[in-house]
């Protein structure tokens, strides 16, 4: 096989759902194949209704129905045909918004493939039937994107244990037509093996099949519970780059969940937009790409998720944007010298960012480095902070970015930085250091990172002074609410008589449970994460960390929705609200969730009550 049919090979088999089909067929596919360039705005019509199947190797298409309803949006590895969309709903057209190459398999062998493989063709019949329901109902992917798993799970299960040859696995895995096979110890799972394992761990390396299973398989995978939604899964494989999730209730494996089930019933906006951040190459493109966010914000609020996972995806999305900028960076100055992190604070590193975030970041780079490596670092720091601000993440008001030169520095400088507000927590190293607890890597060598969050921690545990110090910062930020249990509002300036939900409600929950979560030694960052965890090592009790998941849960969703509406009405989304323009029913329930945070900080007053003064 030639260079350009190993590419074309090898493609193939990491795309929905030529994965799951045999090796052998897919290697008689790539000589089938065609391959063409199209420019931008190309379209494939009536003319195209019997062309096969046409897969994106590059480039982004839109589908339409008759009457411009958009059906789908495709990205790299995303197929149609056109006939076979076209059978229920005529007049389906696909438009190319980028420039493209295809690959394009014949209608015959393509429609053998759907007649031999029952997987393959129910992955077309399925996204074909999804389309055509979406145009005759026009109804909106959103609602179906938070249906839970349990609904699209299969629960049909294929396991070995981990002394089962590699051949034997490989065998069921074909005999039964799974793209992949759970590993399990009596009723434990302990890994999984996919397709892609056994193509790339022991094929590729030349690893006897005689080998156990256990030495390709990925050991602990990640879960998810049957509860969690659709858009969860989607966003979960899309930002950890895997394609098959088991699904768990209590300790037991009741089903698994695949990309090719996500590809069915997916939202296609967050997963496409951090896709397409990945393929732009300046930051004007991206910058063009952030001013789509708004709009987005408002369909999803509309569509009714909820505030937990649209931060998830908003975080995303920046995060996406920070690796884009980060890799065009090195194009342009060249390789790191040595290796790094680049870290993102606050809601970023919570996972908790909402519209209008300000940057909140730092280098973390290894003890390796030299005097002479600095100006390499600062010339990153500039490049992706500036095009951090002109995407409209704006700089940061404290200067808590890897511009400053105190928060670019090597691990063990970083550790003597830390030792020294323990030491002395004052006023401002205990505001500084509280948001470094809320750190994650964004980019780069996530063992450094680790090293930094397991010193600060180390340190918390038995510092009650540095604890105190924490405590009053948490009991110095009060819920706006006065005697009679009336709203404290802004008396002066552009936000007369309204109160700002993030500052005087979130802001104060998140500081409540990062105390909680650092005198218990937690690694957890996320702050519902941290409840939870807090609820596990039995710091919390079950009700305490319900009640405060609630409250922060009505403020983070009065804020987008409040968001969504300035957006629609031309404003620039903020924080701030007018308790008079609220409905009785969200008013009280605002009330309820500031009174959840009052009596929270009263038992952080009791019990940090020592040091306080």
């Amino acid at each position: 096989m030639s260079p350009e049919l190993i590419a074309i090979h090898n493609f193939l088999s990491e795309c929905l759902p030529f994965d799951q089909l045999p090796n052998a067929v897919i290697a008689q596919v790539v000589s089938d194949i065609e391959v063409s360039y199209h420019s931008k705005g190309s379209q494939f019509g009536k003319q195209d209704l019997d062309g096969g199947l046409r897969i994106l190797r590059s480039g982004a298409a839109e589908l339409r129905c008759a009457k411009d309803l958009l059906l789908d949006r495709l990205a790299e590895g995303d197929s149609f045909n056109l006939g076979g969309l076209n059978v229920e709903q005529p007049g389906i057209k696909a438009t190319l918004i980028e420039d493209a190459l295809i690959y394009t398999l014949p209608e015959i062998p393509y429609q053998q493939l759907r007649s031999d493989y029952r997987a393959f063709d129910r992955f077309f019949s399925s996204q074909r039937s999804r389309r055509v329901r979406r145009a005759a109902r026009h109804e909106p992917v959103p609602n179906d994107m938070m249906r839970p798993l349990s609904d699209l799970m299969s629960n049909e299960l294929l396991s070995v244990t981990p002394d089962t040859s590699i051949q034997k696995t490989a065998a069921l895995m074909s005999e039964h037509r799974f793209s992949s096979i759970l590993v399990m110890v009596d009723e434990n799972l302990v890994g999984i093996v996919t397709d892609r394992d056994i193509r790339s761990r022991a094929v590729a390396k030349g690893l006897s099949l005689d080998q156990p299973v256990s030495q390709i398989m990925t050991p602990d995978p990640l879960t998810l519970i049957p509860s969690c939604s659709i858009f969860d899964a989607t966003l979960f494989m899309t930002q950890r780059g895997i394609h098959h999730i088991p699904i768990m209730e209590d300790t037991k494996v009741t089903g698994i969940i695949t990309a090719s089930d996500l590809m069915l019933a997916r939202k296609d906006d967050p997963v496409f937009l951090v896709q397409h951040i990945g393929r732009q190459t300046t930051t004007q493109e991206l910058k063009r790409v952030v001013a789509a966010m708004p709009d987005l914000l408002v369909q999803w609020v509309h569509a009714g998720i909820r505030s937990n996972q649209l931060s998830h995806v908003l975080t995303a999305l920046s995060d996406a944007i920070t690796v884009r900028l980060i890799e065009l960076a090195i194009e342009e100055i060249g390789p790191a010298p040595v290796p790094f992190c680049w870290l993102g604070f606050g809601s970023q590193g919570r996972k908790e960012q909402l519209l209008g975030a300000d940057q909140d970041n730092a280098l973390l780079i290894s003890d390796e480095m030299k005097p002479e490596d600095e100006s390499w670092f600062s010339q990153l720091a500039e490049y992706v902070c500036n095009g951090l601000n002109d995407c409209g993440y704006i700089y940061c008001p404290g200067n808590i970015m890897a511009t400053n030169n105190n928060l670019r520095q090597p691990l063990k400088e970083w550790m003597k930085t830390v030792d020294r507000w323990m030491r002395t927590p004052t006023e401002r190293a205990v505001m500084e250091v509280s948001i470094f607890f809320d750190l994650r890597t964004i980019y780069g060598d996530n063992e450094l990172a680790k090293k930094l969050q397991t010193h600060m921690l180390n340190h918390t545990q038995s510092n009650s002074i540095f604890l105190a110090a924490l405590a009053q910062n948490v009991l110095s930020n009060a819920p706006p609410m006065g005697v009679f249990r009336r709203f404290v509002v802004e008396q002066n300036g552009e936000h007369a008589h309204e109160l700002n939900l993030k500052k005087r409600g979130v802001i104060p929950i998140i500081d409540i449970v990062r105390l909680h979560a650092l005198a218990n030694g937690l690694f957890e960052v996320n702050t519902i994460d941290r409840l939870r965890a807090l609820v596990d090592c039995k710091a919390m009790t079950i009700v305490d960390s319900r009640n405060l998941q609630d409250a922060l849960q009505v403020l983070m969703q009065l804020r987008l929705v409040h968001q969504a509406e300035e957006i629609v009405n031309g404003q620039t989304p903020s924080n701030y609200v007018n308790p008079a323009s609220l409905s009785k029913i969200v008013a009280k329930q605002l009330k309820d969730a500031f009174g959840i945070v009052k009596d929270a900080q009263q038992g952080v007053k009791l019990k940090y009550r020592q040091g306080l003064g």
